[in-house]
């Protein structure tokens, strides 16, 4: 049997579809890619903007019109909350929902166990969404030790989240914040590097609120490090800016910690983040951005940015813009506001216009370009470690871990995916296109 996994959304959906994916092909199942035909399509969704919910609408509209009688299994927060929406989309459709997602792991022994071949896969799917499930049912059932669309690992460390945000609809979907005992961390962490991977990222919905006991993320980190070889490395998937603080900064200095941060800030304007549920003062994190300058040699700090929030006049944007300029972030990832059912925001009297709001969005995206490649020309001749990633013909990509995607050259012939390399950064010839070259140190 043929099963294509699509993820859309978060890291912590691609650890899970990975996850997802190590089970099937444990069974004996060909995992394919989505432009190939194939008997399961598996979409695990995205909620965070409507054009998420777009997106997977359309993919299981493809999905469906595939050669053959195609059955499709749809998870993942959008399914949470509009399961029976889903449901309605196309024929041979079967919703697992969050709560039931860490089941999905035990489909393919199932499916394996019901002889596959004799039997309708799609009256299959259903009598396993109907059955016990037995004790798959916590969100930290994903463990993968294997990854099929990623050289580097990916650790789910936390689930849910216990903020108010009155845009976020992920909240609603995923629960309370709840976290892997940090024993277990350490112990999947050191499976993980047995198996070989240079890199390990810690997911969740908010890892920054990572708390088992006494326990915190700056404390698991401290054992992380502790616990694991000098040839690796730990990523950081986003930090809430109000949970970033000295004791964290102070432990990403250690040289096994990349030298990446991204921070779902959402805007420059605490009179926007106040009118939202967002409470911080953007002084102390100006000064916490200087911090993280202090301990890593000019990061890579990215921002999520949110434009027309309701009620965002003029002033308010401009003072973001401003802010965003002063703090020199590498990089924006820019979501035009988008009204969330259930949320605090869906029926806000104030709404900025959908003109202005992308507009803002394009201001922001463009301050964007130019910050990004002026953070790239700091780069050039830095000596810098890189993750090996994926090779386009004759061509490999990496990583680094200032999360620079770059072609690589001058490397070994023996080099394959995941190694980790040192590499000098240079302009192509004739081109701002920025290059590693080095050679493996691993």
């Amino acid at each position: 049997m043929r099963v294509v996994i699509y993820t859309l959304g978060c890291k912590l959906n691609q650890c899970e579809s990975e996850a997802i994916a190590a089970a099937f092909q444990e069974e004996g199942f060909s995992v394919v890619p989505p432009h190939e035909v194939a008997d399961l399509y598996i979409i695990n969704t995205c909620t965070v903007t409507s054009k998420a919910e777009q997106k997977a609408r359309r993919m299981i509209r493809k999905f469906a019109q595939q050669g053959g009688e195609p059955t499709l299994l749809i998870t993942g927060c959008y399914a949470q909350l509009e399961a029976e929406a889903l449901q309605e989309i196309a024929p041979r459709v079967v919703v697992i929902s969050l709560d039931d997602k860490p089941s999905l792991l035990a489909l393919p022994p199932y499916l394996a166990a019901s002889h596959i071949g004799q039997i309708d896969l799609y009256e299959a799917l259903k009598e396993f969404a109907a059955s016990d499930k037995g004790s798959l049912n916590t969100p930290f059932d994903y463990e993968a030790t294997s990854f099929t669309y990623h050289s580097r690992a990916f650790l789910k460390i936390q689930d849910g989240c216990d903020n108010s945000c009155g845009y976020c609809r992920v909240s609603i979907a995923r629960g309370e914040a709840r976290s892997l005992e940090s024993q277990e961390v350490v112990r999947r962490t050191l499976e993980l590097e047995a198996q070989g991977f240079h890199e390990i990222v810690l997911t969740g919905v908010n890892i920054s609120a990572y708390q088992d006991g006494e326990v915190d993320l700056s404390n698991l980190l401290k054992g992380l490090l502790k616990a694991t070889g000098s040839d690796t490395r730990i990523r950081l998937s986003s930090l809430e800016p109000d949970r970033l603080n000295d004791r964290l900064i102070e432990v990403c200095g250690n040289p096994k910690i990349q030298s990446h941060f991204h921070l779902p800030l959402q805007s420059g304007s605490e009179t926007v983040l106040k009118r939202v549920n967002r409470y911080y003062s953007l002084d102390e994190v100006e000064a916490l951005i200087a911090k993280l300058r202090q301990v890593k040699e000019d990061p890579f700090i990215a921002a999520d940015v949110i434009t027309g929030l309701p009620g965002e006049d003029e002033a308010e944007f401009e003072r973001s813009l401003q802010f965003y300029k002063r703090n020199e972030f590498s990089q924006f990832h820019v979501f035009p506001f988008s009204p969330r059912p259930q949320t605090l925001l869906y029926e806000a009297k104030d709404r900025v216009s959908e003109g202005v709001r992308d507009g803002r969005a394009k201001l922001v995206r463009d301050l964007s370009q130019v910050q990004y490649r002026r953070y790239k020309s700091r780069q050039i001749g830095r000596s810098l470690e890189a993750i090996v990633e994926q090779k386009q013909g004759k061509q490999w990509f990496g990583l680094t871990g200032n999360y620079l995607k770059v072609p690589l050259t001058g490397l070994a012939p023996a080099v394959k995916r995941g190694d980790l390399v040192q590499v000098t950064l240079e302009v192509a010839p004739n081109s701002d296109i920025l290059t590693g070259k080095g050679i493996v140190t691993n």
